[in-house]
Protein backbone atom coordinates (compact mmCIF):
# COMPACT_ATOMS: atom_id res chain seq x y z
CA UNK A 1 0.00 0.00 0.00
CA UNK A 2 1.03 3.82 -0.11
CA UNK A 3 1.61 3.78 3.48
CA UNK A 4 4.46 1.47 3.08
CA UNK A 5 5.53 2.14 0.08
CA UNK A 6 9.62 3.67 0.15
CA UNK A 7 10.27 6.17 -2.40
CA UNK A 8 13.36 4.96 -4.92
CA UNK A 9 15.61 8.13 -4.86
CA UNK A 10 14.93 9.00 -8.44
CA UNK A 11 11.23 9.72 -7.05
CA UNK A 12 12.93 11.77 -4.38
CA UNK A 13 12.14 15.40 -5.77
CA UNK A 14 11.68 18.07 -3.52
CA UNK A 15 7.57 18.90 -2.90
CA UNK A 16 6.83 22.37 -0.65
CA UNK A 17 3.77 24.06 -0.43
CA UNK A 18 2.89 27.50 1.13
CA UNK A 19 0.15 29.98 1.86
CA UNK A 20 1.57 32.87 0.27
CA UNK A 21 -1.88 35.05 0.91
CA UNK A 22 -5.48 35.49 1.11
CA UNK A 23 -8.50 37.56 -0.62
CA UNK A 24 -12.38 38.35 0.80
CA UNK A 25 -14.71 37.14 -1.54
CA UNK A 26 -18.14 38.13 -1.35
CA UNK A 27 -18.38 37.48 3.04
CA UNK A 28 -15.66 34.45 2.89
CA UNK A 29 -12.03 34.41 3.24
CA UNK A 30 -10.18 32.63 0.32
CA UNK A 31 -6.37 31.04 0.99
CA UNK A 32 -3.87 31.60 -1.75
CA UNK A 33 -1.95 28.01 -1.95
CA UNK A 34 1.67 28.03 -3.74
CA UNK A 35 2.91 24.39 -4.78
CA UNK A 36 5.84 23.31 -6.15
CA UNK A 37 7.19 20.47 -6.94
CA UNK A 38 10.52 20.15 -8.58
CA UNK A 39 11.15 22.94 -11.22
CA UNK A 40 7.21 23.38 -11.66
CA UNK A 41 5.16 25.04 -9.35
CA UNK A 42 1.65 26.78 -9.63
CA UNK A 43 -1.13 28.02 -7.26
CA UNK A 44 -4.68 27.17 -5.90
CA UNK A 45 -7.13 28.86 -4.17
CA UNK A 46 -9.49 27.56 -1.61
CA UNK A 47 -12.06 29.04 1.52
CA UNK A 48 -11.59 27.45 4.66
CA UNK A 49 -14.75 24.93 4.23
CA UNK A 50 -12.63 22.94 1.66
CA UNK A 51 -9.84 22.79 3.74
CA UNK A 52 -12.70 21.44 6.27
CA UNK A 53 -14.02 18.87 3.77
CA UNK A 54 -10.58 17.46 2.72
CA UNK A 55 -9.89 16.84 6.38
CA UNK A 56 -13.30 15.03 6.68
CA UNK A 57 -12.73 12.69 4.06
CA UNK A 58 -8.95 12.42 4.48
CA UNK A 59 -9.78 11.39 8.34
CA UNK A 60 -12.93 8.63 7.26
CA UNK A 61 -9.94 6.92 4.84
CA UNK A 62 -6.51 7.40 6.04
CA UNK A 63 -7.41 7.94 10.18
CA UNK A 64 -5.30 11.41 10.06
CA UNK A 65 -5.35 13.15 13.49
CA UNK A 66 -8.88 14.79 13.50
CA UNK A 67 -6.92 17.80 15.55
CA UNK A 68 -4.38 18.99 12.81
CA UNK A 69 -7.25 21.02 11.31
CA UNK A 70 -7.20 24.37 12.74
CA UNK A 71 -10.89 24.84 14.19
CA UNK A 72 -13.81 26.62 12.96
CA UNK A 73 -14.54 30.43 14.12
CA UNK A 74 -17.80 31.40 13.22
CA UNK A 75 -17.06 34.89 15.59
CA UNK A 76 -15.20 37.55 13.38
CA UNK A 77 -13.92 34.42 11.07
CA UNK A 78 -12.73 36.95 8.35
CA UNK A 79 -10.98 39.47 10.77
CA UNK A 80 -7.46 40.18 9.97
CA UNK A 81 -5.59 38.68 13.06
CA UNK A 82 -7.62 35.42 12.75
CA UNK A 83 -6.33 35.40 8.75
CA UNK A 84 -3.32 35.61 9.43
CA UNK A 85 -3.23 33.24 12.46
CA UNK A 86 -5.53 30.65 10.48
CA UNK A 87 -2.79 30.82 7.52
CA UNK A 88 -0.23 29.99 9.26
CA UNK A 89 -2.04 27.04 10.83
CA UNK A 90 -3.32 25.38 7.50
CA UNK A 91 0.24 26.18 6.06
CA UNK A 92 1.38 23.75 8.60
CA UNK A 93 -1.41 21.64 7.98
CA UNK A 94 -0.33 20.79 4.15
CA UNK A 95 3.22 20.67 4.68
CA UNK A 96 2.37 17.86 7.44
CA UNK A 97 0.00 16.19 4.70
CA UNK A 98 2.74 16.49 2.37
CA UNK A 99 5.38 14.85 4.85
CA UNK A 100 2.99 12.07 5.63
CA UNK A 101 2.29 11.24 2.00
CA UNK A 102 6.04 11.85 0.53
CA UNK A 103 5.61 9.56 -2.75
CA UNK A 104 1.84 9.49 -4.29
CA UNK A 105 -0.63 11.52 -2.61
CA UNK A 106 -4.40 10.17 -1.59
CA UNK A 107 -6.75 10.74 -4.88
CA UNK A 108 -8.50 13.66 -2.49
CA UNK A 109 -5.40 15.37 -1.17
CA UNK A 110 -4.40 15.36 -5.06
CA UNK A 111 -7.16 17.11 -6.43
CA UNK A 112 -7.17 19.76 -3.73
CA UNK A 113 -3.64 20.53 -4.93
CA UNK A 114 -4.38 20.08 -8.50
CA UNK A 115 -1.77 17.62 -8.32
CA UNK A 116 -4.03 15.93 -11.28
CA UNK A 117 -3.30 19.10 -13.37
CA UNK A 118 0.41 19.44 -12.69
CA UNK A 119 1.97 16.86 -11.03
CA UNK A 120 3.22 13.93 -13.19
CA UNK A 121 1.59 11.65 -10.46
CA UNK A 122 -1.20 12.87 -10.38
CA UNK A 123 -1.80 13.14 -14.16
CA UNK A 124 -0.86 9.80 -15.24
CA UNK A 125 -2.68 8.33 -12.73
CA UNK A 126 -5.92 10.80 -13.49
CA UNK A 127 -5.57 9.88 -17.27
CA UNK A 128 -5.32 6.57 -16.32
CA UNK A 129 -8.28 5.92 -13.87
CA UNK A 130 -10.35 7.60 -17.10
CA UNK A 131 -8.73 4.88 -19.77
CA UNK A 132 -9.73 1.86 -16.97
CA UNK A 133 -13.27 3.24 -17.44
CA UNK A 134 -13.64 3.80 -21.26
CA UNK A 135 -9.97 2.66 -22.94
CA UNK A 136 -11.71 0.39 -24.67
CA UNK A 137 -14.71 2.37 -25.84
CA UNK A 138 -12.55 4.71 -27.31
CA UNK A 139 -10.54 1.95 -28.90
CA UNK A 140 -13.79 0.64 -30.46
CA UNK A 141 -15.20 3.99 -31.63
CA UNK A 142 -11.99 4.57 -33.66
CA UNK A 143 -12.39 8.45 -32.50
CA UNK A 144 -9.47 10.61 -32.25
CA UNK A 145 -7.79 11.19 -28.51
CA UNK A 146 -6.31 14.19 -27.22
CA UNK A 147 -3.30 13.82 -25.37
CA UNK A 148 -1.68 17.08 -24.12
CA UNK A 149 2.12 17.60 -24.44
CA UNK A 150 2.35 18.02 -20.77
CA UNK A 151 0.40 14.14 -20.38
CA UNK A 152 2.80 12.71 -23.14
CA UNK A 153 5.42 14.58 -20.67
CA UNK A 154 4.34 12.79 -17.15
CA UNK A 155 4.40 9.83 -18.65
CA UNK A 156 7.88 9.59 -20.58
CA UNK A 157 9.21 10.28 -17.16
CA UNK A 158 6.84 8.06 -15.16
CA UNK A 159 8.61 5.18 -17.54
CA UNK A 160 12.09 6.37 -16.64
CA UNK A 161 11.57 5.97 -12.91
CA UNK A 162 11.54 2.61 -11.12
CA UNK A 163 8.96 2.33 -9.31
CA UNK A 164 5.63 -0.04 -9.47
CA UNK A 165 2.95 0.97 -12.13
CA UNK A 166 0.50 1.33 -9.44
CA UNK A 167 2.36 2.98 -6.29
CA UNK A 168 -1.06 4.08 -5.15
CA UNK A 169 -2.33 0.58 -4.94
CA UNK A 170 -5.61 1.57 -6.52
CA UNK A 171 -5.30 -0.72 -10.06
CA UNK A 172 -7.52 1.73 -12.00
CA UNK A 173 -5.01 4.02 -11.77
CA UNK A 174 -1.95 1.58 -13.15
CA UNK A 175 0.23 3.01 -15.47
CA UNK A 176 -0.52 0.00 -17.83
CA UNK A 177 -3.98 0.98 -18.42
CA UNK A 178 -1.94 3.83 -20.35
CA UNK A 179 0.55 2.14 -21.95
CA UNK A 180 -2.20 -0.85 -23.64
CA UNK A 181 -4.46 1.64 -24.81
CA UNK A 182 -1.27 3.06 -26.29
CA UNK A 183 -0.17 0.53 -27.87
CA UNK A 184 -3.76 -0.10 -29.88
CA UNK A 185 -4.45 3.55 -30.63
CA UNK A 186 -4.90 4.73 -34.39
CA UNK A 187 -5.67 8.28 -34.27
CA UNK A 188 -3.75 10.42 -31.62
CA UNK A 189 -4.31 14.09 -31.54
CA UNK A 190 -1.68 16.44 -29.43
CA UNK A 191 -2.35 20.11 -28.94
CA UNK A 192 0.21 21.97 -27.34
CA UNK A 193 0.13 26.37 -26.13
CA UNK A 194 2.04 29.04 -26.10
CA UNK A 195 2.76 30.78 -22.32
CA UNK A 196 2.08 29.14 -19.26
CA UNK A 197 -0.34 26.63 -18.75
CA UNK A 198 -2.96 27.33 -15.60
CA UNK A 199 -1.73 29.02 -12.90
CA UNK A 200 1.27 27.09 -13.42
CA UNK A 201 4.86 28.45 -14.92
CA UNK A 202 5.14 24.85 -16.92
CA UNK A 203 5.55 25.54 -20.44
CA UNK A 204 4.44 22.82 -22.56
CA UNK A 205 6.35 23.67 -25.57
CA UNK A 206 9.47 22.95 -23.93
CA UNK A 207 8.61 19.90 -22.50
CA UNK A 208 9.81 16.84 -24.24
CA UNK A 209 7.91 13.69 -24.59
CA UNK A 210 8.58 10.22 -26.53
CA UNK A 211 6.25 9.08 -29.23
CA UNK A 212 7.46 5.08 -29.49
CA UNK A 213 4.83 4.06 -26.46
CA UNK A 214 2.34 4.17 -29.60
CA UNK A 215 2.54 1.15 -31.38
CA UNK A 216 -0.49 1.41 -34.09
CA UNK A 217 -0.75 5.07 -35.07
CA UNK A 218 -2.68 5.70 -38.33
CA UNK A 219 -2.48 9.42 -37.74
CA UNK A 220 -1.02 12.00 -35.53
CA UNK A 221 -1.77 15.83 -35.30
CA UNK A 222 0.91 18.14 -33.44
CA UNK A 223 0.41 21.81 -32.96
CA UNK A 224 2.42 23.98 -30.74
CA UNK A 225 5.41 21.72 -30.06
CA UNK A 226 9.28 22.28 -30.54
CA UNK A 227 10.44 19.50 -32.89
CA UNK A 228 13.81 19.40 -31.15
CA UNK A 229 11.43 17.84 -27.81
CA UNK A 230 9.59 15.46 -30.03
CA UNK A 231 11.45 11.93 -29.02
CA UNK A 232 10.48 8.33 -31.06
CA UNK A 233 8.41 9.99 -34.21
CA UNK A 234 10.68 8.29 -36.60
CA UNK A 235 9.17 4.82 -34.67
CA UNK A 236 6.02 5.40 -35.92
CA UNK A 237 6.97 4.81 -39.96
CA UNK A 238 5.86 0.73 -39.99
CA UNK A 239 2.00 2.07 -39.24
CA UNK A 240 1.67 6.18 -39.80
CA UNK A 241 -0.72 7.43 -43.05
CA UNK A 242 -1.20 10.51 -41.54
CA UNK A 243 1.31 13.14 -40.18
CA UNK A 244 -0.04 16.97 -39.73
CA UNK A 245 2.22 19.23 -37.78
CA UNK A 246 1.48 22.72 -37.11
CA UNK A 247 4.04 25.69 -35.60
CA UNK A 248 6.22 23.40 -34.60
CA UNK A 249 8.87 22.71 -37.02
CA UNK A 250 11.69 25.47 -39.41
CA UNK A 251 12.62 22.85 -41.91
CA UNK A 252 11.60 19.57 -43.24
CA UNK A 253 14.19 17.50 -42.29
CA UNK A 254 14.26 18.42 -38.12
CA UNK A 255 10.70 16.14 -38.19
CA UNK A 256 11.04 13.62 -41.40
CA UNK A 257 14.96 12.69 -40.70
CA UNK A 258 15.81 13.81 -37.43
CA UNK A 259 18.78 11.39 -37.58
CA UNK A 260 20.06 13.52 -39.92
CA UNK A 261 21.89 15.88 -37.56
CA UNK A 262 23.45 12.82 -36.90
CA UNK A 263 25.06 11.27 -39.96
CA UNK A 264 26.62 14.06 -43.00
CA UNK A 265 25.89 11.86 -45.74
CA UNK A 266 22.62 9.54 -45.75
CA UNK A 267 20.55 8.10 -48.22
CA UNK A 268 16.74 6.76 -48.00
CA UNK A 269 16.71 2.82 -47.51
CA UNK A 270 16.00 0.69 -51.21
CA UNK A 271 17.68 3.40 -53.80
CA UNK A 272 20.38 2.79 -55.84
CA UNK A 273 23.81 4.76 -54.14
CA UNK A 274 26.30 6.19 -56.16
CA UNK A 275 28.21 8.04 -52.98
CA UNK A 276 29.91 7.35 -50.21
CA UNK A 277 27.04 7.60 -46.99
CA UNK A 278 27.08 7.36 -43.20
CA UNK A 279 23.36 6.27 -42.92
CA UNK A 280 20.93 4.17 -44.50
CA UNK A 281 17.30 5.84 -43.38
CA UNK A 282 13.90 4.04 -44.06
CA UNK A 283 11.29 5.50 -45.42
CA UNK A 284 7.97 6.74 -44.56
CA UNK A 285 6.44 3.58 -46.12
CA UNK A 286 2.80 3.51 -44.88
CA UNK A 287 2.96 8.17 -45.25
CA UNK A 288 0.41 8.77 -47.88
CA UNK A 289 -0.56 12.67 -46.54
CA UNK A 290 1.80 15.04 -44.99
CA UNK A 291 0.38 18.00 -43.80
CA UNK A 292 2.85 20.87 -42.50
CA UNK A 293 1.24 24.08 -42.56
CA UNK A 294 1.80 26.92 -40.78
CA UNK A 295 5.42 26.18 -39.93
CA UNK A 296 9.03 28.17 -40.77
CA UNK A 297 9.20 25.96 -43.40
CA UNK A 298 11.79 28.30 -45.86
CA UNK A 299 13.11 25.03 -48.21
CA UNK A 300 11.42 21.74 -49.52
CA UNK A 301 14.44 20.01 -48.48
CA UNK A 302 15.59 16.49 -49.46
CA UNK A 303 13.83 14.97 -46.90
CA UNK A 304 10.97 14.33 -49.13
CA UNK A 305 12.90 11.52 -50.36
CA UNK A 306 11.85 9.33 -47.51
CA UNK A 307 8.22 10.27 -48.52
CA UNK A 308 8.18 8.19 -51.74
CA UNK A 309 4.23 7.35 -51.31
CA UNK A 310 3.00 10.42 -50.00
CA UNK A 311 0.07 11.77 -52.40
CA UNK A 312 -1.18 14.85 -50.47
CA UNK A 313 1.12 17.28 -49.25
CA UNK A 314 -0.03 20.27 -47.65
CA UNK A 315 2.95 22.76 -46.60
CA UNK A 316 0.82 26.39 -47.08
CA UNK A 317 1.71 28.91 -44.47
CA UNK A 318 5.33 28.48 -44.17
CA UNK A 319 7.95 30.93 -46.13
CA UNK A 320 8.67 28.79 -49.06
CA UNK A 321 10.01 30.65 -52.21
CA UNK A 322 11.62 27.73 -54.51
CA UNK A 323 9.15 24.42 -55.61
CA UNK A 324 12.36 22.34 -55.43
CA UNK A 325 13.11 18.64 -54.57
CA UNK A 326 9.31 17.31 -55.02
CA UNK A 327 10.51 15.53 -58.60
CA UNK A 328 11.10 12.63 -55.98
CA UNK A 329 7.36 12.50 -55.12
CA UNK A 330 5.97 10.06 -58.02
CA UNK A 331 2.54 9.76 -55.94
CA UNK A 332 2.23 13.31 -55.11
CA UNK A 333 -1.65 14.34 -56.56
CA UNK A 334 -3.03 17.28 -54.23
CA UNK A 335 -0.51 19.67 -53.31
CA UNK A 336 -1.09 23.12 -51.17
CA UNK A 337 1.69 26.13 -51.78
CA UNK A 338 -0.58 28.73 -50.35
CA UNK A 339 0.22 31.57 -48.48
CA UNK A 340 4.37 31.44 -49.05
CA UNK A 341 6.81 33.74 -51.23
CA UNK A 342 6.40 32.18 -54.26
CA UNK A 343 7.22 34.70 -57.14
CA UNK A 344 8.31 32.54 -60.01
CA UNK A 345 7.18 28.90 -60.95
CA UNK A 346 9.59 28.34 -64.15
CA UNK A 347 10.25 24.69 -64.92
CA UNK A 348 7.30 23.52 -62.41
CA UNK A 349 6.10 20.91 -64.78
CA UNK A 350 9.49 18.67 -64.30
CA UNK A 351 8.44 18.42 -60.67
CA UNK A 352 5.05 17.65 -60.69
CA UNK A 353 4.00 15.33 -63.25
CA UNK A 354 0.56 13.94 -62.26
CA UNK A 355 -0.68 17.01 -59.93
CA UNK A 356 -4.34 17.32 -60.12
CA UNK A 357 -4.68 19.47 -57.05
CA UNK A 358 -2.71 22.75 -57.08
CA UNK A 359 -3.10 25.63 -54.80
CA UNK A 360 -0.71 28.99 -55.19
CA UNK A 361 -3.33 31.59 -53.33
CA UNK A 362 -1.34 34.01 -51.28
CA UNK A 363 2.07 33.57 -52.97
CA UNK A 364 3.24 36.94 -55.00
CA UNK A 365 3.12 35.77 -58.56
CA UNK A 366 3.21 37.93 -61.38
CA UNK A 367 3.12 35.48 -64.05
CA UNK A 368 2.02 32.14 -64.83
CA UNK A 369 4.81 30.82 -67.62
CA UNK A 370 5.43 27.81 -65.64
CA UNK A 371 2.29 26.36 -65.40
CA UNK A 372 1.87 25.48 -69.07
CA UNK A 373 2.68 21.75 -69.32
CA UNK A 374 0.86 20.49 -66.29
CA UNK A 375 -1.50 18.33 -68.04
CA UNK A 376 -3.27 16.68 -65.92
CA UNK A 377 -3.69 19.65 -63.60
CA UNK A 378 -7.60 19.61 -62.62
CA UNK A 379 -8.13 22.28 -59.56
CA UNK A 380 -5.99 25.50 -59.91
CA UNK A 381 -6.40 27.94 -56.84
CA UNK A 382 -4.33 31.13 -57.87
CA UNK A 383 -6.11 33.98 -56.06
CA UNK A 384 -4.83 36.90 -53.94
CA UNK A 385 -1.53 37.07 -55.99
CA UNK A 386 -0.35 39.91 -58.03
CA UNK A 387 -1.84 38.55 -61.76
CA UNK A 388 -2.34 41.96 -63.79
CA UNK A 389 -2.23 41.13 -67.26
CA UNK A 390 -4.95 38.81 -68.93
CA UNK A 391 -2.08 37.32 -71.47
CA UNK A 392 -1.08 35.44 -68.70
CA UNK A 393 -3.99 33.34 -68.98
CA UNK A 394 -2.79 32.18 -72.02
CA UNK A 395 -0.59 29.74 -70.15
CA UNK A 396 -2.90 27.29 -68.00
CA UNK A 397 -5.56 27.69 -71.06
CA UNK A 398 -4.60 24.87 -73.10
CA UNK A 399 -4.72 22.79 -70.20
CA UNK A 400 -7.11 19.74 -71.20
CA UNK A 401 -8.30 18.78 -67.98
CA UNK A 402 -8.28 21.74 -65.61
CA UNK A 403 -12.04 22.10 -64.30
CA UNK A 404 -11.69 24.53 -61.62
CA UNK A 405 -9.79 27.99 -61.33
CA UNK A 406 -9.91 30.82 -59.06
CA UNK A 407 -8.27 33.72 -59.89
CA UNK A 408 -10.11 36.21 -56.80
CA UNK A 409 -8.47 38.85 -55.62
CA UNK A 410 -5.95 39.17 -58.44
CA UNK A 411 -5.36 42.62 -60.05
CA UNK A 412 -6.79 41.18 -63.22
CA UNK A 413 -10.28 40.89 -61.81
CA UNK A 414 -10.76 44.39 -62.02
CA UNK A 415 -10.76 44.39 -65.95
CA UNK A 416 -14.16 45.01 -67.66
CA UNK A 417 -15.86 41.72 -68.52
CA UNK A 418 -13.26 39.91 -66.87
CA UNK A 419 -14.85 36.60 -66.60
CA UNK A 420 -15.55 35.95 -69.97
CA UNK A 421 -12.50 37.82 -71.29
CA UNK A 422 -10.54 34.79 -69.01
CA UNK A 423 -13.08 31.93 -70.19
CA UNK A 424 -12.20 32.69 -73.64
CA UNK A 425 -8.73 32.15 -73.31
CA UNK A 426 -9.67 28.57 -72.58
CA UNK A 427 -11.77 28.38 -76.24
CA UNK A 428 -13.56 25.24 -77.22
CA UNK A 429 -13.59 24.48 -73.13
CA UNK A 430 -15.10 27.09 -71.90
CA UNK A 431 -17.97 25.48 -71.03
CA UNK A 432 -15.93 23.05 -68.64
CA UNK A 433 -14.32 25.66 -66.77
CA UNK A 434 -15.83 26.62 -63.28
CA UNK A 435 -14.32 30.31 -62.83
CA UNK A 436 -14.04 31.52 -59.06
CA UNK A 437 -16.31 29.02 -57.94
CA UNK A 438 -19.21 30.09 -60.15
CA UNK A 439 -19.51 27.86 -62.98
CA UNK A 440 -20.17 29.30 -66.42
CA UNK A 441 -23.42 30.50 -68.21
CA UNK A 442 -24.94 30.55 -71.25
CA UNK A 443 -24.99 34.38 -71.90
CA UNK A 444 -21.16 33.88 -71.03
CA UNK A 445 -20.47 31.30 -73.43
CA UNK A 446 -22.63 33.71 -76.12
CA UNK A 447 -20.38 36.44 -75.31
CA UNK A 448 -17.25 34.00 -75.71
CA UNK A 449 -18.17 32.78 -78.99
CA UNK A 450 -17.80 36.56 -79.59
CA UNK A 451 -15.03 36.88 -78.50
CA UNK A 452 -13.37 34.28 -80.41
CA UNK A 453 -14.71 35.60 -83.48
CA UNK A 454 -13.15 39.25 -82.58
CA UNK A 455 -9.66 37.32 -81.78
CA UNK A 456 -9.62 34.95 -85.21
CA UNK A 457 -9.88 38.81 -86.86
CA UNK A 458 -7.54 39.91 -84.99
CA UNK A 459 -5.69 37.02 -85.91
CA UNK A 460 -5.80 37.73 -89.26
CA UNK A 461 -5.84 40.74 -89.60
CA UNK A 462 -2.45 40.92 -88.13
CA UNK A 463 -1.31 38.10 -90.45
CA UNK A 464 -2.25 40.01 -93.53
CA UNK A 465 -0.41 42.96 -92.20
CA UNK A 466 2.70 40.91 -92.06
CA UNK A 467 1.71 40.44 -95.28
CA UNK A 468 1.46 44.33 -96.28
CA UNK A 469 -1.99 43.81 -97.30
CA UNK A 470 -4.07 46.79 -96.79
CA UNK A 471 -7.78 45.31 -95.64
CA UNK A 472 -10.33 46.97 -93.78
CA UNK A 473 -11.27 45.76 -90.71
CA UNK A 474 -14.47 45.25 -91.24
CA UNK A 475 -13.36 43.03 -94.39
CA UNK A 476 -10.93 40.95 -92.15
CA UNK A 477 -14.07 40.08 -89.94
CA UNK A 478 -16.16 38.58 -92.18
CA UNK A 479 -13.40 36.81 -94.05
CA UNK A 480 -12.36 35.59 -90.25
CA UNK A 481 -16.09 34.65 -89.31
CA UNK A 482 -16.73 32.95 -93.15
CA UNK A 483 -13.67 30.95 -93.12
CA UNK A 484 -14.41 29.82 -89.07
CA UNK A 485 -18.22 29.15 -89.65
CA UNK A 486 -18.20 27.96 -93.82
CA UNK A 487 -21.52 30.52 -93.74
CA UNK A 488 -22.28 32.87 -96.44
CA UNK A 489 -23.71 36.31 -95.15
CA UNK A 490 -26.04 38.34 -96.82
CA UNK A 491 -24.50 41.31 -99.19
CA UNK A 492 -22.73 44.07 -96.73
CA UNK A 493 -23.96 47.39 -96.86
CA UNK A 494 -21.41 50.60 -96.84
CA UNK A 495 -22.78 51.05 -93.00
CA UNK A 496 -20.81 49.65 -89.77
CA UNK A 497 -23.83 49.16 -88.00
CA UNK A 498 -25.18 47.07 -91.16
CA UNK A 499 -22.39 45.08 -91.25
CA UNK A 500 -22.30 44.17 -87.86
CA UNK A 501 -26.30 43.56 -88.03
CA UNK A 502 -25.39 40.79 -90.38
CA UNK A 503 -22.59 39.38 -88.34
CA UNK A 504 -24.83 39.27 -85.46
CA UNK A 505 -27.11 37.25 -87.52
CA UNK A 506 -24.53 34.98 -89.00
CA UNK A 507 -23.31 34.26 -85.36
CA UNK A 508 -26.90 33.55 -84.40
CA UNK A 509 -27.53 31.39 -87.29
CA UNK A 510 -24.53 29.29 -86.44
CA UNK A 511 -25.83 28.79 -83.00
CA UNK A 512 -29.13 27.42 -84.23
CA UNK A 513 -30.64 30.37 -82.37
CA UNK A 514 -33.24 31.05 -85.18
CA UNK A 515 -36.36 31.69 -82.92
CA UNK A 516 -34.41 34.83 -80.62
CA UNK A 517 -32.89 36.56 -84.02
CA UNK A 518 -35.70 38.96 -83.81
CA UNK A 519 -36.13 39.28 -79.89
CA UNK A 520 -32.25 39.31 -79.87
CA UNK A 521 -31.35 41.70 -82.77
CA UNK A 522 -31.38 45.38 -81.88
CA UNK A 523 -29.97 44.52 -78.54
CA UNK A 524 -27.09 42.32 -79.69
CA UNK A 525 -26.02 44.92 -82.45
CA UNK A 526 -25.24 47.21 -79.65
CA UNK A 527 -23.65 44.81 -77.29
CA UNK A 528 -21.57 43.56 -80.53
CA UNK A 529 -20.85 47.03 -81.66
CA UNK A 530 -19.49 48.05 -78.00
CA UNK A 531 -17.13 45.09 -77.83
CA UNK A 532 -15.92 45.02 -81.67
CA UNK A 533 -15.77 49.44 -82.19
CA UNK A 534 -11.79 48.71 -81.38
CA UNK A 535 -11.00 46.43 -83.65
CA UNK A 536 -12.67 47.79 -86.67
CA UNK A 537 -10.87 50.25 -88.97
CA UNK A 538 -12.96 52.86 -90.80
CA UNK A 539 -13.79 52.95 -94.47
Amino acid sequence: SEMDFVASPEQNIDKNVCIVGSELVENYTVYIIEMKVGDHRWTTKHRYSDFYDLHEKLTSQKKIDKHLLPPKKIIGKNSKSLVEKRQKELEVYLQTLLSRFPVTAPKVLSIFLHFHLYEINGITATLAEDLFHRGEQLLVAGEVFVLRPLQLYAITQQLKIAKPTCANGDAKTDLGHILDFACRLKYLKVPGTKGFVGTSNIEEQTLPFDLSVFKSLLQIEISDCISGQLKGLPLLKPSLATLSIHHSAASMKEILVPEAAEFAQWEPEGVDIDRSVTAIIPTWQMLTTLDMSCNSICYIDESVKLIPEVEFLDLSHNELSLVENLQHLYNLVHLDLSYNKLTVLEGVHTKLGNIKTLNLAGNQLETLCGLSKLYSLVNLDLSSNRLAQLDEIKHIGTLPCLEKLSLASNPVCIIPDYRTRVLAQFWDRAGEVSLDGTVTTEKELDTVEVLKAIQKAKEAKDRMANNEKKVTGIHIVVWSYISFHGIQPKCLGDTKLYFLESLVIMFLNSLKMYRYKSLMRRKTVKKLYEIMSPYITEH
